[in-house]
Protein backbone atom coordinates (compact mmCIF):
# COMPACT_ATOMS: atom_id res chain seq x y z
CA UNK A 1 0.00 0.00 0.00
CA UNK A 2 1.45 3.35 -1.08
CA UNK A 3 2.10 5.94 1.61
CA UNK A 4 3.83 9.29 2.06
CA UNK A 5 6.31 9.86 4.90
CA UNK A 6 5.73 13.44 6.04
CA UNK A 7 8.93 15.50 6.24
CA UNK A 8 8.77 16.54 9.91
CA UNK A 9 11.68 16.59 12.36
CA UNK A 10 11.15 14.90 15.74
CA UNK A 11 8.25 12.92 14.29
CA UNK A 12 7.27 9.75 12.46
CA UNK A 13 4.11 10.42 10.43
CA UNK A 14 2.90 8.24 7.54
CA UNK A 15 -0.05 9.10 5.31
CA UNK A 16 -1.98 6.55 3.22
CA UNK A 17 -4.28 8.61 0.96
CA UNK A 18 -6.35 5.67 -0.32
CA UNK A 19 -6.30 3.11 2.49
CA UNK A 20 -10.01 2.34 1.94
CA UNK A 21 -11.60 2.43 -1.50
CA UNK A 22 -14.24 5.08 -2.33
CA UNK A 23 -16.94 2.40 -2.23
CA UNK A 24 -15.80 1.09 1.16
CA UNK A 25 -15.53 4.63 2.51
CA UNK A 26 -19.10 5.54 1.48
CA UNK A 27 -20.51 2.36 3.01
CA UNK A 28 -18.53 2.79 6.24
CA UNK A 29 -19.54 6.46 6.55
CA UNK A 30 -23.21 5.47 6.30
CA UNK A 31 -22.78 2.61 8.79
CA UNK A 32 -20.92 4.68 11.37
CA UNK A 33 -23.27 7.66 11.05
CA UNK A 34 -26.22 5.42 11.92
CA UNK A 35 -24.79 2.79 14.26
CA UNK A 36 -22.48 4.72 16.60
CA UNK A 37 -23.79 6.12 19.91
CA UNK A 38 -22.85 9.74 19.19
CA UNK A 39 -23.06 12.38 21.90
CA UNK A 40 -22.09 16.00 22.37
CA UNK A 41 -19.91 16.34 25.47
CA UNK A 42 -19.52 19.45 27.60
CA UNK A 43 -16.03 20.67 28.46
CA UNK A 44 -14.91 23.34 30.91
CA UNK A 45 -13.39 26.51 29.44
CA UNK A 46 -12.43 29.15 31.99
CA UNK A 47 -14.70 27.42 34.48
CA UNK A 48 -17.77 27.46 32.25
CA UNK A 49 -19.38 24.45 30.50
CA UNK A 50 -19.13 24.68 26.72
CA UNK A 51 -20.45 22.18 24.17
CA UNK A 52 -17.69 20.47 22.20
CA UNK A 53 -17.68 21.61 18.55
CA UNK A 54 -18.22 18.03 17.29
CA UNK A 55 -19.92 14.79 18.34
CA UNK A 56 -17.86 12.01 19.91
CA UNK A 57 -17.96 8.35 20.96
CA UNK A 58 -15.48 6.06 22.76
CA UNK A 59 -15.29 2.32 22.01
CA UNK A 60 -12.79 -0.29 23.11
CA UNK A 61 -11.80 -3.24 25.23
CA UNK A 62 -13.46 -3.50 28.63
CA UNK A 63 -11.81 -1.30 31.24
CA UNK A 64 -9.95 0.92 28.74
CA UNK A 65 -11.25 4.28 29.94
CA UNK A 66 -9.74 7.50 28.64
CA UNK A 67 -9.51 10.99 30.14
CA UNK A 68 -9.01 14.19 28.12
CA UNK A 69 -10.21 17.80 28.36
CA UNK A 70 -11.49 17.10 31.87
CA UNK A 71 -13.72 14.24 30.66
CA UNK A 72 -13.42 10.53 31.42
CA UNK A 73 -14.93 8.20 28.82
CA UNK A 74 -15.74 4.55 29.54
CA UNK A 75 -15.69 2.33 26.45
CA UNK A 76 -18.71 0.97 24.68
CA UNK A 77 -18.28 -2.55 23.28
CA UNK A 78 -16.72 -2.88 19.83
CA UNK A 79 -19.13 -3.18 16.91
CA UNK A 80 -18.46 -5.60 14.05
CA UNK A 81 -17.77 -2.63 11.76
CA UNK A 82 -15.25 -1.09 14.14
CA UNK A 83 -13.47 -4.43 14.59
CA UNK A 84 -13.23 -4.86 10.81
CA UNK A 85 -11.70 -1.37 10.41
CA UNK A 86 -9.39 -1.98 13.38
CA UNK A 87 -8.09 -5.23 11.90
CA UNK A 88 -6.87 -3.46 8.77
CA UNK A 89 -5.47 -0.50 10.70
CA UNK A 90 -3.65 -2.81 13.15
CA UNK A 91 -1.89 -4.54 10.25
CA UNK A 92 -0.74 -1.27 8.64
CA UNK A 93 0.37 0.20 11.97
CA UNK A 94 2.22 -2.83 13.34
CA UNK A 95 0.16 -2.29 16.50
CA UNK A 96 -2.79 -3.88 18.28
CA UNK A 97 -5.13 -1.08 19.25
CA UNK A 98 -7.49 -1.57 22.18
CA UNK A 99 -9.66 1.55 21.83
CA UNK A 100 -10.89 4.17 19.41
CA UNK A 101 -12.11 7.75 19.76
CA UNK A 102 -14.64 8.66 17.08
CA UNK A 103 -15.36 12.26 16.09
CA UNK A 104 -18.24 13.38 13.90
CA UNK A 105 -17.64 16.78 12.29
CA UNK A 106 -21.11 17.77 11.08
CA UNK A 107 -19.87 20.62 8.85
CA UNK A 108 -17.00 23.10 8.54
CA UNK A 109 -17.96 24.82 11.81
CA UNK A 110 -17.07 21.70 13.80
CA UNK A 111 -13.40 21.57 14.74
CA UNK A 112 -10.63 20.33 17.03
CA UNK A 113 -8.21 22.81 18.64
CA UNK A 114 -4.45 22.51 19.08
CA UNK A 115 -3.48 19.54 21.26
CA UNK A 116 -1.22 16.51 21.54
CA UNK A 117 -2.37 12.97 22.23
CA UNK A 118 -0.03 12.68 25.21
CA UNK A 119 -2.30 11.70 28.09
CA UNK A 120 -0.72 9.37 30.68
CA UNK A 121 -3.02 6.48 29.66
CA UNK A 122 -1.32 6.38 26.25
CA UNK A 123 2.18 5.74 27.60
CA UNK A 124 5.48 6.86 26.07
CA UNK A 125 5.70 7.41 22.30
CA UNK A 126 2.11 6.32 21.56
CA UNK A 127 1.05 5.13 18.12
CA UNK A 128 -2.11 6.93 16.98
CA UNK A 129 -3.83 5.80 13.77
CA UNK A 130 -6.40 8.19 12.30
CA UNK A 131 -8.96 7.11 9.66
CA UNK A 132 -11.21 9.56 7.80
CA UNK A 133 -14.53 8.95 6.03
CA UNK A 134 -16.58 11.69 4.38
CA UNK A 135 -15.56 15.29 3.73
CA UNK A 136 -11.86 16.15 3.41
CA UNK A 137 -10.41 18.34 6.17
CA UNK A 138 -7.00 19.95 6.60
CA UNK A 139 -4.97 18.43 9.45
CA UNK A 140 -2.37 20.90 10.73
CA UNK A 141 0.80 20.30 12.77
CA UNK A 142 2.76 22.81 14.86
CA UNK A 143 6.08 22.09 16.59
CA UNK A 144 5.89 22.74 20.36
CA UNK A 145 9.40 24.19 20.72
CA UNK A 146 9.50 25.98 17.38
CA UNK A 147 5.94 27.16 16.58
CA UNK A 148 7.08 28.53 13.21
CA UNK A 149 7.75 24.93 12.17
CA UNK A 150 4.49 23.68 10.68
CA UNK A 151 3.11 21.00 8.40
CA UNK A 152 -0.29 20.07 7.01
CA UNK A 153 -1.98 17.22 5.18
CA UNK A 154 -5.42 16.97 3.58
CA UNK A 155 -7.24 14.04 5.20
CA UNK A 156 -9.34 12.65 2.36
CA UNK A 157 -12.11 10.08 2.62
CA UNK A 158 -10.63 6.61 3.07
CA UNK A 159 -7.25 7.91 4.19
CA UNK A 160 -5.12 6.67 7.10
CA UNK A 161 -2.65 8.83 9.03
CA UNK A 162 -0.28 7.11 11.47
CA UNK A 163 1.55 9.18 14.08
CA UNK A 164 4.29 7.28 15.94
CA UNK A 165 7.63 7.71 17.67
CA UNK A 166 8.14 11.08 19.36
CA UNK A 167 5.43 12.88 17.33
CA UNK A 168 3.17 13.59 20.33
CA UNK A 169 6.10 14.85 22.44
CA UNK A 170 7.19 17.48 19.92
CA UNK A 171 4.10 18.35 17.88
CA UNK A 172 0.55 19.58 18.38
CA UNK A 173 -2.19 19.08 15.79
CA UNK A 174 -5.62 20.48 15.01
CA UNK A 175 -8.58 20.44 12.61
CA UNK A 176 -9.44 24.14 12.17
CA UNK A 177 -12.87 25.55 11.39
CA UNK A 178 -13.56 26.46 7.78
CA UNK A 179 -16.19 28.60 6.08
CA UNK A 180 -16.27 26.24 3.12
CA UNK A 181 -19.61 24.45 2.79
CA UNK A 182 -18.74 20.89 3.82
CA UNK A 183 -20.68 17.69 4.36
CA UNK A 184 -20.09 15.48 7.38
CA UNK A 185 -16.77 13.81 8.21
CA UNK A 186 -16.18 10.93 10.61
CA UNK A 187 -12.71 10.42 12.05
CA UNK A 188 -11.56 7.39 14.03
CA UNK A 189 -8.38 7.68 16.08
CA UNK A 190 -7.23 4.27 17.23
CA UNK A 191 -5.17 4.19 20.43
CA UNK A 192 -3.56 1.82 22.92
CA UNK A 193 -4.55 2.50 26.52
CA UNK A 194 -1.67 1.15 28.61
CA UNK A 195 -2.96 1.92 32.14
Amino acid sequence: MDFEQLSMPDANVRFYPAFFSPEESSALLADLTTNIAWKQEQIQIFGKPVAMPRLTAWYGDEGKSYSYSGLTSHPLAWTETLLAIKSRVDAASDATFNSVLLNLYRDGRDSMGWHSDDEPELGTNPVIASVTFGASRTFQFKHKQNPDLRAAVELTSGSLLIMAGTTQHFWKHQIPKTKQPLTARINLTFRIIVK
